[in-house]
């Protein structure tokens, strides 16, 4: 398939099975606009539908994974009751559902910076890998903000909820080192170099297995965030049908 973004905010590289969504406004640390979620949401979605891709891997151009949103393209509009407004919101919405329901795993391979929404993004993600220098925060309660993008669910699941009230409520700045002791994040490395080996390494590790038999189990661990009690989730798992995954028997035969 022939993947091209429909916006100059954001790269594409498709290599190896691997589809690589790069944030493109390195001089505004990658801040989102609407049209960059509106085109992350049409992406992800596309490359779901696609047998030959089986990771997508989401990162930022030059210095920074992101800084979140842009304020700037707020001026002039008056935040009602903390939230930024549909402008965002909208978009928000439908990116993050996107990957929540790909088929294929998303990595968030974050380094420099990665604030507020890019964080809620980031968590949205299946993995997030990134430096131990990479400065993360919420920042919601600092600017009067209320979050929208799903930070009170996915930070609370991350770090647990009295972490998760810690960090949301002082707007403090961590860094990638905290984040993987915390559980933001699954590894903090050194480095961008590294950051980059371990990205590529993991993702061909999971290319290498049945994309539906991972594509199922991503939505088995979707159940299992839900909020069902133990035993409605194990019944959920044993009915569930993936008729899809068909490359068992040749799978076994070569092992």
């Amino acid at each position: 398939m022939n993947y091209e973004s429909k916006t100059e905010f954001l790269e594409i590289e498709n290599n190896d099975k691997v589809l690589t969504i790069r944030l493109n406004r390195p001089k505004a640390l990658n801040a989102f606009r609407p049209e960059m979620l509106d085109e992350i949401e049409r992406l992800v979605r596309l490359a779901s539908r696609d047998e030959a891709t089986s990771v997508i891997v989401l990162e930022g151009a030059g210095r920074s994974f992101s800084a979140g949103v842009d304020l700037k393209v707020l001026q002039g509009i008056e935040p009602a009751g903390g939230k930024i407004g549909d402008l965002f919101d909208m978009p928000a919405r439908r990116a993050y559902l996107a990957i929540r329901e790909s088929r294929c795993p998303v990595i968030a391979k974050v380094h420099g910076a990665c604030f507020t929404g890019a964080l809620e993004i980031a968590l949205h993600c299946d993995f997030i890998f990134t430096t131990i220098d990479t400065k993360f925060g919420d920042t919601h309660a600092k600017f009067g903000l209320r979050p929208t993008w799903g930070m009170g669910q996915t930070l609370s699941q991350a770090v647990g909820v009295r972490m998760a009230k810690e960090l949301s409520f002082t707007a403090r700045t961590f860094l990638g080192d905290e984040a993987e002791r915390l559980g933001v994040a699954n590894r903090a490395v050194a480095d961008k170099t590294e950051l980059d080996a371990l990205v590529a390494k993991r993702a061909a590790q999971i290319s290498e297995n049945s994309s539906e038999a991972v594509g199922a189990m991503k939505e088995l661990y979707g159940v299992a965030q839900a909020g069902m009690g133990m035993d409605e989730g194990l019944e959920k798992e044993l009915e569930l049908e993936y008729l899809e995954i068909t490359d068992t028997s040749e799978r076994l035969s070569n092992f």
